[in-house]
């Protein structure tokens, strides 16, 4: 695959990325159901065979867990891919995800990440969430430091705002901004998109098909049989009617768009993110092994401009 640098960093990186948040297992607020570690370990080692060279976690997905799976699979691999991860989302003993952006709390979740990766130093670490809202210029610091000390070797952030990242900024540069961004979820065009192009922040799209909904492999008898632990019941309107029908009618014009070229409908979803030269790369996740073989063609394959003017067709006329 080729590769790119995101944003300001040394950091040489595929279109594609591992995303280890459905590997984290169930049992927790935003879980995707049970998850067995054997299928994720394959998946991940078939994915860095597959040429994707960098693995996205966090310490909430599976609070702690995710991590664990990632620094179990990272010992059988000779070449090891580039691992970013993240803080400020912490839990206490009744598992209940709590917000925190204080030194301390960001340096003892620093530590924790590196022992259960298994790293000597984290590649990219980035603030997940700016909450609380008053405190992401201590969080910010606080990354800055531990770059300078070489815990970690590039900083970033997630889920902020263009008005956020330029707060923050004034402490030291952002290499990457983490954002959701898909075709049914555009909101970072306006600003942050600009933003980050001006600044030379890479930006790392998650969920480009939409938490999986795009991918051709969605109906109502699947949507009814989730589990009750899956965030996608209830925590995610693009699964709630009547979004959902909505993006059913969406994927049958991607399985058409897809046809001629032989891609799935995934591989459009995540090809249409990665049109944007402001995008660094797609995070993508999968659960079992041969998931990713289905979607890895969208690296490096692009929509041509009347493809693209189909899919704006069909979501102007279809907003709901």
């Amino acid at each position: 695959m080729q590769q790119k640098f995101l944003g300001n960093s040394d950091l040489a990186i595929t279109p594609m990325g591992f995303g280890a948040w459905a590997i984290g297992g169930g049992g927790w607020a935003f879980a995707w159901g049970p998850q067995d570690d054997a299928d994720s370990i394959a998946t991940i080692h078939e994915a860095m065979d597959l040429g994707i060279n960098w693995i996205d976690t966090a310490p909430v997905y599976g609070l702690g867990h995710s991590e664990e799976v990632v620094g179990k699979a990272l010992k059988g691999l000779a070449k090891k891919p580039l691992v970013f991860t993240k803080c400020a989302r912490v839990w206490d003993a009744q598992r209940q995800i709590g917000k925190c952006l204080k030194a301390a709390s960001i340096r003892s979740e620093c530590e924790s990440s590196l022992k259960r990766l298994g790293v000597e130093v984290i590649d990219l670490y980035q603030i997940h969430w700016p909450e609380p809202p008053e405190d992401i210029d201590e969080g910010w610091e606080t990354l800055v430091k531990l770059k300078a000390e070489g815990k970690v070797r590039w900083i970033g952030v997630s889920n902020f705002s263009a008005q956020q990242m330029e707060q923050v900024s004034r402490f030291g540069p952002i290499t990457s901004l983490q954002p959701p961004y898909s075709m049914v979820r555009r909101e970072i065009e306006a600003e942050i998109l600009p933003y980050c192009e001006r600044h030379t922040i890479g930006v790392l799209a998650y969920s480009p098909m939409q938490s999986g909904l795009l991918t051709g492999t969605w109906t109502n008898q699947r949507l009814a049989a989730l589990p009750e632990d899956d965030w996608r019941r209830d925590k995610n309107k693009h699964f709630q009617e009547p979004l959902f029908s909505r993006n059913l009618r969406l994927v049958e014009l991607l399985t058409i768009l897809g046809q001629p070229h032989g891609k799935s409908p995934g591989e459009v979803a995540i090809a249409w993110t990665l049109r944007s030269p402001v995008v660094s790369g797609a995070i993508v996740g999968a659960r079992k092994p041969g998931q990713l073989k289905a979607l890895v063609g969208a690296a490096e394959w692009r929509l041509t401009d009347l493809e693209c003017q189909q899919i704006e067709a069909f979501l102007r006329a279809n907003p709901e």
